[in-house]
């Protein structure tokens, strides 16, 4: 990946590349022009230390454009090093060039912003009914041991914990980033968002749902539905240590706005978007809705999105830089991100952007340096202010200036 990354170039340096060929072509007719022309303009003789075939050679060095070339491929590829022994991995220097223009960041709540662990609590009934606790954390095992959703996780480790076996699910249906469908000995069962479930019940027992959800403001919720009859699961999510220094840092450092995307219920999400700061928030989201939110947000500048979970990829995909955790995120939001924090490290965030700024400040040095080297020693040479010798120095120290100035990218 490291190598795919490194031959991604930004467009810049393949604008160079295409650049640099039609150049060099460019300056070899030219140096065989003044060498013939410049007796025919001048009284100059063709040979010896003023003539034109050594002016021409002195042009030659100090017009060609090794630092030029280089200029933007060193920086680039010293940022992606340095990123990578942080425990970064980006998918092409072209990934720098987008993170500079970002002016939003999103994440996503739970697995980013939250631990994504969850454990779960307590299983409750709505009302009695012919099914147990015991029946409904065996049906929801069943429905949810393929998943790969934290709620799916918690359910099967509780489910595991309790020794209780997984119950014969048949005619499985998944909903994106709502919850699953089957059945079990001829009744109907679904677990999912309480909104999903609500969606399929009656007029009273929908209200009963709502109701129950808006009282356990702050929790994770899932609804499991066994024909007639309704079980609430409860679930713990722990927020990420300084995850509050980290959204602080990226406003005040970084100068970025960050808001919150997920598709859990709104109480939740505000609670813990107002315990670490994020004024913009987004819940209940549909990974469709999610992603139309990310391509409205996009508009209004460079948008990052930080994402973990299977519903994150098409939004990680969209946004002008995705961005993955490595740990816990699935192999769909690995896959279509930019970027991969390869030990789920948040506090790494900040640091990513000012080193994206920094390499773009670098590209520019560069190409100042390399620029500045060939208009101050091209005109002189030609008119014989400049000595061979000279016109190497200048040429070659140049280039080495360069390729030091990019390998400051480097230190961490």
């Amino acid at each position: 990946l490291i190598t795919q990354a490194s031959e991604a170039k930004p467009r810049l340096q393949r604008w160079l590349d295409q650049f640099g060929k039609k150049y060099a072509t460019s300056i070899i007719a030219l140096t065989f022009f003044f060498a013939l022309a410049l007796p025919l303009l001048f009284s100059i003789t063709y040979f010896g230390p003023e003539g034109s075939i050594y002016r021409s050679l002195a042009f030659l060095i100090a017009a060609s454009p090794c630092a030029l070339i280089i200029a933007t491929p060193t920086a680039y590829l010293s940022a992606i090093s340095a990123t990578a022994r942080k425990g970064i991995l980006l998918k092409g220097g072209i990934t720098l060039d987008a993170l500079a223009s970002c002016k939003i960041i999103a994440l996503d709540k739970t697995g980013t912003l939250t631990t994504g662990k969850l454990q779960c609590t307590s299983i409750e009934p709505l009302e009695p009914g012919p099914f147990s606790t015991q029946d409904a954390l065996s049906i929801a095992f069943g429905l949810e041991r393929q998943a790969v959703h934290p709620i799916a996780t918690a359910i099967c480790e509780h489910a595991q914990a309790l020794k209780c076996k997984s119950a014969p699910i048949s005619s499985f249906k998944a909903i994106p980033g709502s919850g699953i469908e089957g059945a079990y000995q001829n009744h109907s069962v679904a677990i999912g968002l309480p909104e999903y479930i609500a969606s399929k019940l009656p007029p009273h027992l929908a209200s009963k749902v709502q109701h129950w959800t808006k009282s356990q403001s702050g929790q994770v919720l899932a609804v499991l539905l066994i024909g007639p009859q309704i079980f609430f699961f409860r679930f713990t999510d722990e927020i990420r240590p300084n995850a509050k220094s980290l959204i602080q840092t990226l406003k005040k450092k970084n100068g970025l706005r960050p808001v919150m995307l997920t598709g859990d219920n709104e109480e939740n999400a505000s609670q813990v978007a107002k315990s670490i700061g994020i004024e913009s928030v987004y819940a209940n989201l549909r990974p469709e809705e999610k992603l139309e939110k990310v391509a409205l947000l996009s508009q209004e500048g460079g948008l990052a999105m930080v994402g973990d979970g299977i519903n994150d990829a098409p939004s990680l995909a969209r946004a002008t830089v995705g961005i993955s955790m490595g740990k816990i995120g699935s192999a769909s939001a690995v896959d279509a991100s930019d970027a991969v924090l390869l030990n789920d490290d948040l506090q790494l965030l900040s640091w990513l952007f000012l080193k994206s700024h920094q390499t773009i400040r670098i590209v520019k040095q560069n190409l100042t340096l390399a620029l500045g080297v060939i208009f101050l020693a091209t005109t002189p040479a030609l008119l014989g202010l400049i000595p061979l010798w000279l016109a190497v120095i200048l040429h070659e120290g140049g280039t080495v200036l360069v390729g030091l100035n990019s390998l400051r990218l480097l230190r961490k």
